[in-house]
């Protein structure tokens, strides 16, 4: 057997999911004798059969990823509760297996999966949608790719009619429906304060303020989820300045993205312009822009620190 065929066979048998017990399951995805399979990729010892050998891969393969994924989202374990969401993570899992060298991207599908398994969300949709993308953009946040800053000066003396800027690949825009991003933080919170708590106090606690959240009546809310010396920040937008920055993520030069956002402003003009200066400047000394040259020329911060841990191989 050569070493790709091999490689894959048994990447195919420890990704295979684990019976409600968590064991090996006897079949194979094929249909085959998982018995047969494991002889056929694995030799037995003095002590383990091959079966038994391969057994030990294939747990400790779903132990890992699931302890991975329940890391990457405790916002949303905290919002569906964490019988439910233990269950929704080995469905998720089964059906968008890895596909990556790296834990970071097992999240990655899981906005669309749940649009399309809204058994999973019953009752609490809209809050965990809004705590999924949120915890997704936070993944994308702290390891996303960084280009070289435009400078305040730059901006500052630029001919702002061929000026096209475009956001730092890390920035992430969400448009919410719920203040996932305070609830995030507490449970966070929480979670680091455990050790001093016990678990099921810490599950409470975090169920309490889950429903207050889900009794509050949806309201617009506009987030930008960056870093900064290695932290994921949350910043609240007003709409007119996440509409202009949504203009600039979406291509468009920096005049018109200003222009497009704030035609349907119902703000006053003086008071927006001045807005619109300082909203620029803030962005800048964040290092939120990199700079597209044109073809045809050569207040109170309210951001909320989150720190994160060095993500996971």
């Amino acid at each position: 057997m050569k070493l790709l065929s091999l490689q894959r066979r048994m990447a195919r048998a420890v990704m295979t999911p684990l019976t409600p017990s968590e064991r090996m399951r006897s079949v194979a995805p094929d249909g085959r004798s998982m018995r047969a399979v494991a002889s056929e990729i694995i030799k037995p010892n003095d002590r383990l059969t091959s079966f038994e050998r391969l057994e030990i891969y294939n747990r400790q393969y779903w132990f890992r990823i699931l302890s991975g994924f329940a890391e990457d989202f405790p916002g949303l374990r905290a919002v569906l509760g964490g019988n439910r969401f233990d269950r929704m993570a080995k469905a998720y899992l089964t059906d968008c297996p890895s596909q990556s060298f790296t834990l970071r991207n097992l999240g990655s599908r899981l906005e669309a999966w749940l649009q399309k398994n809204p058994s999973w969300t019953a009752g609490r949709r809209d809050l965990a949608l809004d705590m999924a993308r949120l915890e997704w953009a936070d993944i994308e946040a702290f390891d996303g790719g960084a280009e070289p800053t435009l400078k305040p000066e730059h901006l500052a003396s630029a001919n702002t009619a061929k000026l096209r800027l475009r956001l730092q690949p890390y920035v992430q825009l969400l448009g919410l429906r719920y203040p996932v991003d305070d609830l995030l933080l507490e449970v966070r919170k929480g979670d680091d304060d455990a050790e001093v708590a016990s678990n099921a106090f810490s599950e409470r606690h975090h169920q309490k303020r889950v429903s207050a959240v889900a009794k509050l009546k949806p309201s617009p809310i506009f987030l930008a989820v960056h870093r900064m010396d290695d932290s994921v920040y949350f910043r609240r937008l007003q709409r007119d300045e996440f509409a202009i920055l949504t203009a600039l993520r979406d291509g468009k030069p920096l005049k018109s993205a200003v222009e497009h956002a704030l035609r349907k402003s119902s703000g006053d003009p003086e008071e927006l312009a001045a807005n619109v200066q300082h909203w620029f400047q803030t962005w800048a000394v964040l290092g939120w822009f990199c700079r597209i040259e044109d073809k045809k020329s050569t207040g109170t911060d309210r951001s909320k620190a989150l720190q994160r841990p060095s993500r996971r191989a």
